[in-house]
């Protein structure tokens, strides 16, 4: 069935590895009545873990989409990895939801990535729950991980839902607006009883707070408060949602997923106060490459865009799909407005997991899959408008920072494997793959050690093939620091019949950081031809392909050709070719020459007891710290850093900090390597190419 915006819900379940998504999930799932029972992760019988490696691994590896009915609604989950290592799949989850789901354990409570995602939804202004799990575990406090999260979070927070006792002594829930108490039950629906009296007056003073705080969401209601000192239950709830669509406050849940408890009133809440999709923004780009809003609603021509795409050997191609306007049917034809290619989409599917269920249409604010449709890639965007050129805004994913080199031991596997890291590629946007012809390495990108060991293991298992992995070579570069002195270069070959005649003049000079080349042509009258030029161009460039140094490219040098002299039999552009390329080789040696490298803008997050030892790491590796952010007992260091000081920082930082810390790094620009580290460089590269 298809239902209109206003009875859409979408969620993004977010939250770090470990705090029970996935277990939260499937009791969601069972509570609602989509599935018989709810599995569990270390059965690896979940709905959203599902594929060989998740099911192995015991982990979520990708984004799944959960869509149900329930009370008259279409609910779509959409369960993340919590993971650093797949933070790719929490970005296209955020971008697809109106709301979150942050997922907090009640032992731990905020970690690493629970900072590090709320910041995405900082950055997305995104309405938000928190949901405080595990509280039927030892060392579980409601109280102090509420505590933590007022003390580190710049937002409200308010409970809706408190736990009756915790840890060995935990009974179940208090819902603040219902007044209601749920005990927990081994199966079947939630029964709301009274609320024990040792409770009532922790909920009167909690409810004081959620009426202090419904009031802020209106005048009128403000008013009211004012006069009267409370809010009716109508107005309570129409002063709750608004504070929630302006993700000007966050409700606090809690609750024990593995035993279903507490997930009855966060369902009933997403229903009653989170935001539907329906006039909703999203975001466009206009003809200057600029954003701009656009409404989800089911007026005018269908379009969406492409959240996800999975290959499934069974299946095929497989899009995920957001419907942002008109209506999406089945048997409709849509066109790519970026490439101008069209398809015919055949069957649309809503998913449970990795059930597939067939529906009719799909109508603006959902969420679903299209099959064996070739012109969506991930983050493109599709219409039935033919004459549309209207592209929604891509999705932004953070830049690979771990890559490794790769060599199958066979080179017919090569073939096969290049085919497999292509399928990878569509699949994972923030997985790259490229070749490098400089140093002729095949290289993979992840988002770290788990990301990329993941990707190997995958080829190793389906091609049977094994794969030699080292530290890729750092892409060094050559430049020059100052001004050459006029370079004479003349090439002359005599070998019977015509020979090879050219003279230039040249000078080179330095140029400022990223401007790669530029060239000048001063001669006067005919001392060259004009036909020839093109030719000292192509010289010019070959010389820069291998610098002085250690044979790396050459960039930032401007060139002039002030001069040369041809012979009218034996010139010709070959021989104008080899000249210019000899010239600015000698020009370059007379001009400083200097080793370029690569550095980065690097971001460390971390407990904050670790901060002293990755910024003496830091200072071992040549990095420049230029900021620190605290967020209670975690921090973010701000640095830029050689790039060769990165290529094993996965696997040290993983080490310094126990495994709890993580990164994002960014190549940025070059800056000159001189003294030692520049002799060890070329000392290598000469090493290498004997």
């Amino acid at each position: 069935m298809a239902f209109s915006g206003e009875k859409i819900r979408n969620i993004a379940l977010l939250g770090h590895n470990g705090v029970g998504k996935t277990q939260l999930n499937e009791a969601i799932l069972y509570i609602a009545g989509a599935i018989p029972s709810a599995g569990r992760t270390d059965d690896g019988k979940t709905v959203s873990d599902y594929t060989e490696e998740e099911i192995q691994r015991k982990m979520s590896i990708h984004a799944s989409l959960s869509s149900f009915e329930y009370n008259a609604h279409r609910i779509n989950i959409l369960d993340a990895p919590g993971t650093a290592d797949f933070v790719g799949e929490c970005v296209l989850v955020m971008r697809a939801s109106e709301t979150a789901v942050m997922v907090v354990d009640a032992v731990n409570g905020p970690e690493i990535e629970t900072f590090k995602l709320w910041r995405r939804l900082n950055e997305r202004n995104k309405p938000r729950l928190v949901f405080i799990n595990k509280m039927d575990k030892d060392r579980a406090d409601f109280d102090k991980v509420y505590d933590e999260l007022t003390e580190e979070f710049d937002k409200h927070f308010l409970p809706v839902v408190i736990p009756m006792g915790q840890g060995a002594d935990y009974k179940g829930v208090i819902d603040i607006i219902e007044q209601k108490a749920y005990f927990i039950q081994s199966s079947g629906a939630p029964q709301s009883k009274e609320i024990p009296d040792e409770y009532k007056e922790k909920v009167a003073s909690y409810r004081e707070k959620l009426i202090e705080i419904a009031a802020e969401g209106a005048d009128d209601l403000m008013e009211k408060y004012f006069a009267e000192n409370t809010l009716s239950y109508e107005e309570i709830i129409r002063g709750v949602k608004v504070g929630l669509d302006k993700a000007t406050f966050v409700p606090v849940f809690c609750g024990s997923a593995e035993k279903l408890s507490g997930v009855f009133p966060l369902l009933d809440f997403v229903i009653n106060f989170c935001p539907s999709p329906e006039n909703r923004r999203d975001y466009i780009l206009n003809s200057n490459g600029e954003r701009e809003d656009i409404h989800i609603s089911d007026n005018g021509a269908f379009s969406g865009y492409i959240i996800k795409t999975v290959i499934d050997q069974f299946s095929g191609r497989m899009n995920f799909i957001k419907v942002v306007t008109g209506v999406l049917k089945s048997d409709t034809e849509v066109k790519n407005p970026e490439t101008g290619k069209k398809a015919r989409i055949g069957k649309l599917y809503r998913a449970l997991g990795k059930k597939l269920i067939e529906t009719n249409e799909l109508k603006a604010g959902d969420i679903g899959i299209i099959t064996k449709c070739e012109i969506a890639p991930t983050n493109s965007t599709i219409t039935s408008d033919p004459e549309s050129t209207t592209l929604f805004a891509p999705l932004r994913f953070p830049s690979p920072i771990y890559s490794l080199s790769i060599k199958a031991d066979d080179k017919k596997n090569e073939v096969k494997i290049n085919e497999l890291l292509h399928r990878i590629t569509e699949e994972d946007i923030t997985f790259k793959t490229s070749y490098n012809e400089e140093t002729q390495e095949t290289t993979i990108s992840g988002m770290g050690l788990i990301h990329t060991d993941f990707v190997l293991s995958l080829i190793k298992d389906k091609l049977k093939v094994n794969i030699n992995t080292a530290l890729p070579k750092v892409a060094y570069r050559e430049t020059i620091t100052k001004k050459s002195p006029l370079t004479e270069f003349t090439h002359k070959k005599q070998s019977g019949g015509h020979g090879q005649y050219a003279r230039v003049v040249i000078e080179a000079e330095p140029l400022p950081r990223g401007e790669y080349y530029q060239f000048q042509n001063i001669i006067k009258g005919m001392a060259v031809s004009k036909g020839y030029v093109p030719g000292i161009e192509k010289g010019l460039k070959d010389a820069m392909k291998e610098g002085v140094l250690a044979g790396y490219p050459v960039v930032d040098i401007g060139i002039t050709l002030s001069d040369g002299k041809e012979h009218p039999v034996d010139s010709s552009e070959m021989a104008f070719r080899m000249a210019s390329s000899g010239a600015l080789k000698e020009a370059m040696s007379k001009a400083g020459p200097v080793l370029l490298e690569p550095f980065g803008k690097l971001k460390v997050y971390a407990e904050a007891k670790y901060i002293g030892d990755i910024l003496s790491d830091l200072s071992s590796r040549r990095a420049r710290v230029t900021g620190q952010e605290d967020f209670g007992n975690l921090s973010a260091i701000n640095a830029e850093i050689p790039i060769s000081s990165t290529l094993d920082y996965a696997i040290v930082l993983k080490s310094l900090t126990s495994g709890t810390g993580s990164f994002e790094l960014e190549e940025d620009h070059y800056e000159p390597l001189v003294g030692k580290g520049a002799d060890e460089v070329i000392r290598a590269k000469k090493e290498e190419s004997k």
